[in-house]
C-alpha cells in the first residue's frame, strides 16, 4: 500500500487479507469485509484502504461492493468504478438494467 492508514498497517493488512480470500466470481460488501477483518462497523475504512492500494497491487479490490448490490459510483474514484464493473462482468457477475446484481446470489460467505 502506498499510504499510512489511520489505524496502522495491521488494519490494512487485515482488510487486504480478507479481500484476497474472495474467490473469482464472488463479491463481499464493504461492511462484510470490515467485520471479517475484525473491524466491525468500519466499512469506510475498507473503502479508504482499497482506494489507496498501489496500482500494481494484486489485491482483488473489484470484488468489494456496496450493500445494495452495486458498484459505488463517485467522482473521487477517477473512473475505477467503470473498471470495477467490467472486471466483475468478466468474472461472470450479471448486472441488470439499473446497474445492480443479485447480491444474494453472488455474495461470498466464508
Amino acid at each position: 500500500m502506498t499510504t499510512t492508514l489511520p489505524e496502522g498497517a495491521e488494519a490494512g493488512a487485515a482488510i487486504c487479507g480478507v479481500v484476497c480470500r474472495i474467490p473469482k466470481g464472488w463479491v463481499a460488501t464493504y461492511g462484510q469485509v470490515a467485520a471479517m477483518a475484525g473491524l466491525p462497523r468500519r466499512a469506510r475504512l475498507v473503502v479508504y484502504v482499497l482506494q489507496h492500494l498501489d496500482p500494481a497491487s494484486v489485491v482483488p479490490w473489484h470484488r468489494v461492493v456496496n450493500a445494495k448490490g452495486e458498484v459505488s459510483y463517485t467522482p473521487s474514484r477517477n473512473g475505477s468504478d467503470g473498471v470495477q464493473r467490467r472486471l466483475l462482468e468478466d468474472e461472470g457477475i450479471v448486472f441488470d438494467g439499473r446497474g445492480r446484481f443479485a447480491l444474494e446470489r453472488y455474495r461470498w460467505l466464508d
